[in-house]
């Protein structure tokens, strides 16, 4: 019986093989990320957050606690899920929901639980918590 000999990959397929390989590996643990990001409950908001830049306009990396500081003093973030009470309460939200999933919201620093799931983080905040609904929160800046 008669053996083909193996062909050997050239460097790019074998670099190409690799970048697909890694993308797998990014995609499987995405999924399993997302299986461990909690549901709130109740009258409860989960808000995404932005992941902060790591260096200044200039291009100086930040230190580890101005990145920190950030994340907790951050005011902005997309509503990603809403417990099952959220917005129920007819005597407190006459008008109906305040906002819904997929918004970009305001709401006050250091407000909510702080959670982080891979490198995002979230805020579990009461739905009242939230202040204003807006377009474009890259146009917003503390004052």
């Amino acid at each position: 019986m008669m053996t083909e000999p193996a062909v050997e990959m050239t460097a790019i397929e074998a670099k190409r093989k690799k970048k697909i390989e890694e993308q797998e590996l990014e995609r499987q643990k995405e999924v399993v990320l997302d299986k461990h990001i909690p549901k709130p409950v109740g009258y409860r908001v989960m808000v995404a957050l932005a992941n902060v830049d790591d260096k200044f306009d200039g291009g100086i990396a930040k230190a580890t606690q101005t990145i920190r500081e950030e994340n907790i003093l951050q005011m902005t973030g997309v509503v990603c899920d809403m417990g099952d009470e959220a917005y129920k309460d007819k005597e407190r939200f006459p008008n109906g929901p305040w906002c819904k999933e997929g918004d970009y919201v305001v709401f006050r620093a250091n407000t909510g639980t702080r959670i982080r799931v891979g490198d995002v983080e979230y805020r579990i905040m009461n739905d009242d918590s939230i202040e204003a609904v807006i377009d474009d929160p890259s146009k917003l800046t503390r004052a």
